[in-house]
Formats: C-alpha cells, structure tokens, sequence
C-alpha cells in the first residue's frame, strides 16, 4: 500500500478507505404529498404516495426503526381509520426527541399529508381522532435560583 508522510511530524500516515453508503430502498416517485409532523421537539418530514412497500425511516425500514408491535400500533393508526392501510408507500426524515415523540411526531405527519390526498374524505375522520391536532405540550424549561429542575425548589434549613 501506498503511504503518504505527513508534513509536520514525518510519521507515516494510511490512506481511509471510503465505503460506499446505501440509501434507502424506495425510489422517489415523481408526484408525491409531503407533510410536516411535530411533538416535543421530534420533527417529522412526511412524504407519501402510493404503493405496496413499508415506509422507510432515515432509511431504514420502518419496523426496524421502531421494534414492537406497541410502535406498529401507534404510526399504523392514521392508515388504519382511514382504511388505507398498505395503500401507501413513503420516506421519513426525523430529528430530535425520543422514540416515543418520534412516533407521535410520524402519525402527525401521516395524517397530515393523508388530508392533502383526499380532504374531503379523510379529514373529518383524522380529526375526531385527534391526528391533525399538533400535541402542544412541550418540556417547562428550569427557573434560575431554585435548585435544579423546573418545579423543584432548594431545601432549606429547618433551625
């Protein structure tokens, strides 16, 4: 192998190999229906269109990003009341949060782009159960002064 020596300590220095990275297995069609998803700080980047394969996560497949069937539940929801279930295909790009959030942050995202699909047939539906709805609840950020976390408070002397 060829070695190169470097400028300032004349050590010997080996090349890095470059390995080829593999992209996601989906090939992006034309025409698509993206849609944002949020919760917590989880942020979703949907995009959906139709097809018979799973959903790639950063990706990977969905049901290796999210182990368990309590997971498959939860981002399967939006497909299943609207019976589309396995009528879509899509990637996912996620940053930010926990597993959990990131998955609510996914059905937000679903749901939103299954309204630009067909509005007039899935939005009611997504909206009673609570899909569109984007979760406010956030983390209460820490107060200066008392002791640590958000609520807790320094303890003080009892003499």
């Amino acid at each position: 192998m060829a070695q190169k020596l470097s400028k300032k300590s004349k050590i010997a220095v080996k090349p890095v190999k470059t390995i080829p990275v593999k992209k996601g297995t989906l090939s992006m069609p034309k025409e698509f229906f993206s849609a944002i998803g949020r919760r917590k700080t989880a942020i979703a980047r949907v995009r959906i269109w139709p097809g018979k394969q799973e959903l790639t996560v950063n990706g990977k497949p969905i049901s290796t990003y999210f182990k368990g069937e309590t997971f498959k539940k939860i981002y399967q929801a939006p497909f299943m009341v609207t019976e589309t279930l396995g009528q879509y295909t899509g990637s996912i790009k996620i940053a930010g949060s926990g597993l959990m959030s990131q998955a609510d942050a996914i059905v937000h995202g679903i749901a939103r782009a299954l309204v630009k699909v067909n509005s007039d047939q899935f939005k009611q539906i997504l909206r009673d159960k609570g899909f569109i709805t984007r979760d406010s609840r956030m983390k209460e950020t820490r107060k200066a002064g008392q002791g640590g976390r958000a609520r807790a408070k320094k303890q003080s002397p009892k003499r």
